[in-house]
């Protein structure tokens, strides 16, 4: 069975998530950007006695990989995300001067990740959804048998993601959200980059964005 931690980060209050087994763990968006936020992730790896095995991004804006180069220094992990998004990760630098904020710029990935990929940890699964839209590569992780979605910032309770950024579009935003998460079922919870996890059903129902 899969455990989800979360934690929020940075100035942007980016929502970092660790999915493990009681073993293994896959460290999603690493947005941790000081000493105290990577201490906070690694006290929590440590005292569960978990080792991280892989470095999963939903997408590569910079609130989601401020926390990239320490998790490669720490634990060798490189960065698997889709490949649409490969622009918008080496735009880390120019962006975070224009924030003016510090950032370690992130290392090449590993591997690409595409649509309909499975990321298993033991014995279980998460498949890869192609979400684009906030941003062009774009994905989240659905786990069916235990009825849980990592959106990203596609879907928030009561929102939906910005598309004002490089890439992004409000059209092929709504298509991902209306096609890939909301056929999902309204049990399913959705684990969101920023703010409160919501429900299909919740959001389905309530967001003023979905009508």
């Amino acid at each position: 069975m899969l455990r989800i931690a979360k934690f929020t980060f940075n100035p942007f209050q980016e929502n970092t998530f660790v999915v493990h087994n009681g073993k293994e763990a896959i460290l999603i968006d690493p947005g941790c950007w000081n000493a105290a936020e990577e201490n906070e992730l690694e006290t929590y790896l440590n005292e569960n006695a978990l080792e991280p095995v892989r470095l999963v991004l939903t997408h590569a804006h910079i609130d989601h990989i401020l926390g990239c180069a320490w998790t490669h220094k720490q634990y060798g992990l490189l960065p698997e995300l889709h490949k649409d998004d490969i622009p918008t990760l080496k735009s880390g630098e120019r962006t975070s001067s224009m924030y003016g904020i510090p950032y370690d710029v992130a290392p090449d990935p590993m591997s690409f990740i595409k649509e309909g990929d499975t990321i298993r940890l033991g014995n279980d699964e998460m498949k890869v959804l192609f979400v684009p839209g906030h941003a062009p590569g774009h994905i989240a992780l659905y786990c069916k048998a235990q009825d849980f979605v990592i959106c990203g910032d596609v879907l928030f309770m009561n929102s939906i993601g910005r598309t004002d950024l490089p890439g992004g579009d409000t059209d092929t935003l709504l298509r991902s959200i209306h096609e890939q998460l909301l056929p999902l079922g309204d049990a399913v919870k959705v684990y969101c980059g920023h703010g409160p996890d919501t429900t299909i059903g919740q959001e389905r129902k309530s967001n003023p964005f979905l009508r």
